[in-house]
């Protein structure tokens, strides 16, 4: 991962470095669109409404058990989720896109009850412990058709998202632990990524935008499907500086294969973003 993190760093700063220069002598043949800009990035979270299932089966099918986190372990249903973009056009219709978010909960739930049996009397507990890492980070070559105040984009590019996670449970009776069990994942993957995406400039302040992004994995360790999709606007009270507002919904399917079982993750979330946005 390390020459991953310094290629990407080094793509990222040449990237950085022609845009700007491009810009700042004035390169392009024609007028860019006003719905696009050279330098584009994004700061902010995702403040999603959130249904998370962990579910594991053996590979026979006989055992097999579900999870609910926020219904079983009173997992927060909503939680702000941070979030990046940067966007860069070269001329007037190419450019490059990268995305990245992390999720990243924890909780435990604790019960307990007590049992008369034979005159005796017996207080058993059970606890849940569950934890969920998730990370993913996509860059993508992208190309801009149309001019203009209206302008629609294809992506493509890769992928790569990374998780971590487990539940462990334990039952104890008059303070012994009679029982406990651990069921965890760790793992990662790089997947092809294709985007789609339509900008609309009302003027030089306020713009809107939709954006759609799939993920799709087949074979491997780690496999599954993650799909994104957001309707948004911008503003810009000042020519460099602004805000951006959206709402998105994202579905991440992932299926993990161990040697004795299969994890699976189906999460859903959905909510309004909000971004500080810096364009150049």
């Amino acid at each position: 991962m390390g020459i991953t993190k310094n290629y990407l760093g080094r793509a990222i700063s040449g990237i950085l470095m022609v845009s700007l220069g491009g810009y700042a002598t004035g390169a392009h043949a024609q007028e860019q669109s006003r719905a696009l800009d050279n330098v584009s990035i994004w700061l902010g979270g995702y403040y999603a409404n959130s249904d998370t299932n962990i579910g594991a089966h053996s590979k026979d099918g006989i055992a097999r058990g579900n999870l609910n986190l926020e219904d079983d372990l009173d997992f927060q249903k909503r939680k702000v989720a941070p979030r990046a973009r940067l966007d860069f056009v070269f001329g007037e219709h190419q450019g490059f896109t990268f995305d990245y978010y992390n999720i990243d909960r924890d909780h435990s739930r604790t019960t307990s009850s007590s049992v008369n049996y034979l005159g005796h009397q017996y207080d058993a507990s059970a606890r849940l412990e569950g934890n969920l890492r998730f990370n993913f980070g996509s860059a993508a070559y992208r190309w801009w058709f149309g001019s203009g105040d209206d302008v629609f984009g294809v992506g493509l590019g890769a992928a790569y998202y990374k998780i971590r996670g487990g539940v462990t449970g334990s039952a104890t009776l008059n303070g012994v632990t009679t029982a406990s069990t651990h069921t965890g994942a760790d793992a990662d993957a790089w997947a092809p990524n294709l985007q789609l995406g339509w900008r609309h400039a009302f003027n030089d302040q306020w713009r809107m935008y939709i954006n759609a992004s799939g993920v799709r994995k087949n074979g491997g360790n780690l496999n599954g499907h993650i799909y994104d999709a957001a309707l948004g606007v911008e503003w810009f009270p000042w020519k460099n500086v602004g805000f951006g507002a959206e709402y998105a919904y994202t579905k991440i399917r992932l299926n993990e294969e161990k040697r004795a079982y299969d994890l699976d993750l189906d999460m859903k979330f959905n909510g309004p973003s909000a971004y500080v946005r810096f364009r150049f």
